[in-house]
């Protein structure tokens, strides 16, 4: 009989739900968890690219029924589409100017508004937002776009196949008037294709969501548990704590203010596979390159993390700098973009593919000094900011995405923002009623893990639902693992092991009986314990990522966890921990 065999409860990340994280083990599904977490969040995907949640926020997007106002237009069904399907629309005007189809939406921030076109007997489209003015045309015949107005913060139109194109404009927004015309302001009559429009937050338009009568989120909605790729091709289920991001825009850059410097957006692909990277660059009038963001008031002082994901263009080094923030220490940090290594104390690099580093600084905000900014700089290297000269800085850039200022002393996993702070909240996983899979009187516990941080007091356990008895596998500051058993509100056992690093892969087993409780990690046994009574006053009914009572929450990823029934030779232990 294997190890593996010996398992009441496996937990391998590989199959989710909604609210649910499926063991291995029962094959009954008895053991699978529940999970939760009340937002959208990101993780890092199979294909190597943080994921998002997705959205469209129009209603009937490819129906353009009542949901939509026609304003001297009709439209007819049935038509050939971009996909091959008979699920596009011919758009007719009469012979009037400014006809077009509407839909309201209340939204707000950055929003791209997207729509397929072809061209029929008319060869031009034009997309609006009314409330604000800002418009796009665009020519159908050739894949071009003929002007805008009210300075759009991006358009495209994408070549798609058959005459079809994707017509997008980006705009900053608030209860929009979205509108499209077959052709502008044009007095013949005539027809153009539509099919498939959408409306999103962010900079460009990503894969098309079919909506009825309600907007629909798809990807990392609330409650969707994260299998994340970060650095290895099997994933482990993200488990974090609450977390804001305090940059009220991540992407997009254009009120932050530009010291000799220019930006232009959607660039290149970004670490999210998707063409939203900004170049940031020098104009040659100054000897520095920066740009800083608007001010960000805090709520109190301590610890906190600075991180931007950031690719070389021109240029090698960047530096990462607290603005006003005048009486914070450990401010700024430099960072080489060519070999993805940083020379400052407190800083860190995340190689994410495709030359693009998350560039890292923990800084540390003084009471009474809450109020600054966020600076980048192009830098001349890693130990200084300024050029030679302003001819020299001329031109040297470096790309930039998702720019995060969160409270607490390591980074967590990207959240996006579009015109105000975003908070994710804590992820939570756990199992209830599953006493006929615990034994009361021995057992063994198994994770695998690669922890980002040893910040606070995280457990994965089984308890009696109410805390007064548990037995936890925890980890803590300062870089501590530990076996804990508490039997009727008294500890029993407490065996531990200092001196970890966030950053490396831990396999962590603790075994207890009475009088013989063991922790060992990667092969080695770091603690015992012959003097303790394991025998719980209330039955074992729970097994969750926290103390058993829902807080002390785990914060780590998750490869592989383990709960064995009985109580591990050390022979076994040894095996099961051994790298």
């Amino acid at each position: 009989m294997s190890i593996y065999d010996k398992a009441s409860l496996v937990l391998i990340p590989s199959g989710t739900k909604t609210s649910k994280v499926y063991s291995q083990k029962p094959v009954s599904g008895d053991g699978d968890f529940t999970f939760s977490r009340s937002t959208a969040a990101t993780r890092v995907n199979a294909d190597g690219n943080i994921e998002k949640e997705t959205q469209n926020l129009l209603l009937q997007s490819n129906s353009f029924d009542t949901s939509w106002t026609k304003n001297n237009v009709t439209t007819t069904s049935g038509q050939s589409g971009y996909d091959g399907s008979n699920d596009a629309w011919l758009l007719s005007k009469g012979a009037a100017a400014f006809t077009n189809l509407i839909q309201s939406v209340t939204t707000s921030g950055v929003n791209t508004f997207s729509v397929y076109a072809k061209s029929g007997t008319l060869t031009q489209l034009t997309l609006r937002d009314s409330a604000t003015n800002i418009y796009a045309r665009f020519n159908l015949s050739d894949g071009s776009l003929i002007t805008t107005s009210g300075s759009p913060i991006a358009t495209s139109i994408e070549d798609v196949g058959s005459g079809w194109y994707r017509c997008s404009i980006t705009m900053s927004m608030s209860s929009a008037s979205l509108q499209i015309y077959p052709d502008w302001n044009q007095t013949t009559a005539g027809n153009i294709y539509i099919q498939d429009a959408q409306l999103e937050q962010g900079l460009v338009a990503r894969d098309y969501i079919e909506t009825t009568t309600a907007a629909v989120e798809g990807g990392i909605t609330d409650n969707v548990p994260r299998l994340d790729y970060t650095d290895s091709s099997c994933p482990a289920l993200l488990l974090e704590p609450q977390r804001t991001n305090l940059i009220t825009h991540s992407e997009y850059i254009g009120g932050y203010t530009n010291y000799a410097s220019t930006d232009t957006h959607n660039d290149l692909e970004s670490p999210e596979g998707v063409e939203n990277a900004v170049l940031f660059a020098g104009d040659g009038s100054q000897s520095q390159v920066f740009l800083s963001t608007p001010d960000i008031t805090l709520s109190s002082a301590g610890s906190y993390t600075i991180s931007v994901f950031a690719k070389k263009g021109t240029n090698d080094y960047m530096q990462i700098s607290l603005d006003g923030f005048v009486g914070a220490g450990n401010g700024s940090a430099y960072f080489d973009l060519e070999n993805g290594t940083t020379p400052t104390s407190g800083a860190s690099v995340e190689d994410y593919g495709n030359g693009w580093y998350r560039c890292i600084v923990v800084v540390t905000i003084a009471a009474g000094d809450l109020v600054g900014k966020i600076a980048l700089r192009v830098s001349s290297s890693t130990s200084s900011f300024f050029f030679s000269s302003a001819s020299e800085a001329n031109g040297k850039s470096i790309y930039i995405y998702g720019v995060q200022f969160e409270q607490g002393s390591y980074a967590t996993s990207y959240i996006p923002t579009y015109g105000t702070s975003v908070t994710r909240n804590a992820d939570a996983a756990l199992k209830t009623g599953v006493a006929d899979l615990i034994n009361d009187g021995e057992g063994s516990l198994y994770m695998e893990v690669t922890p980002t941080n040893f910040e606070g007091d995280q457990r994965f356990g089984i308890s009696d639902n109410i805390g007064a008895n548990r037995i936890v596998l925890r980890l803590f500051n300062p870089s501590n693992l530990q076996l804990s058993c508490v039997i009727g509100s008294s500890v029993q056992v407490s065996i531990s092991n200092n001196g970890y690093s966030a950053g490396n892969t831990y396999k962590i087993a603790g075994a207890w009986k009475d009088n013989d409780a063991v922790i060992y990690i990667n092969g080695v046994q770091v603690a015992t314990d012959t003097n303790c009574n394991i025998t719980p006053s209330n039955p074992l009914t729970r097994i969750s990522f926290d103390n058993g009572v829902g807080s002390a929450k785990w914060e780590n990823p998750v490869s592989q966890t383990m709960y064995f029934p009985t109580r591990l030779s050390n022979e076994e232990l040894a095996e099961l921990t051994t790298i």
